[in-house]
């Protein structure tokens, strides 16, 4: 898998992130340093975290479905798509205001991380290594979570769950792609 279609990847899972960083930056009161860390940091490192497990899960029964490895690559990044943007259609609860602590951060890190799950049992079934995805989604994903802080301070959460489409219509076209390359190859 190519450099360009990783950073594709990491970038649409990236979106999460950011849109939830947004609603952050716009809601959180006492917004400092710290928190645009504690922010950035926690959803980098489950963006990176979570890739590696559904790799290591799916080493382990790769070769059982190797022949259509394409159709589930294809299947589950096109559902992540569509969840993201059938969530771009959802409005935001508002009545969250510091969701940088405790186990709202924690759940938001798991919540906003779980498609990178399904990427890197995906990535296990199409033979790619895991650490250099891994390591650019979770990057990716603490400097879009910095962004959205910035720019949900800045704009407020005019945007919203809006960010969620441009990232899940990338993910189809993935899921297209690696089908298209699988059944003309």
């Amino acid at each position: 898998m190519s450099f360009f279609s990783l950073l594709l990847i990491a970038v649409s899972l990236a979106m999460d992130a950011f849109a939830v960083s947004a609603i952050g930056g716009a809601t959180i009161q006492h917004l400092d340093r710290r928190t645009c860390f504690r922010l950035s940091f926690h959803f980098g490192l489950f963006q990176f975290l979570m890739p590696v497990i559904g790799w290591f899960a799916g080493t382990q029964f790769v070769d059982y479905i190797a022949r259509w490895d394409h159709w589930f690559a294809f299947a589950l990044l096109s559902l992540i798509g569509a969840k993201m943007i059938f969530e771009s259609f959802q409005s935001i609860d508002q009545s969250v205001r510091d969701i940088s602590r405790g186990w709202t951060l924690v759940s938001l890190s798991i919540a906003t991380s779980i498609d990178a799950l399904a990427i890197g049992l995906t990535l296990a079934l199409l033979n790619v290594h895991i650490l250099l995805p891994s390591m650019l989604i979770g990057i990716v994903a603490a400097f879009f979570s910095l962004m959205g802080i910035a720019l949900g301070r800045r704009f407020g959460i005019k945007f919203g769950p809006k960010i969620y489409l441009p990232g899940g219509l990338i993910l189809i076209f993935l899921g297209i792609r690696i089908l298209l390359s699988h059944l003309g190859g």
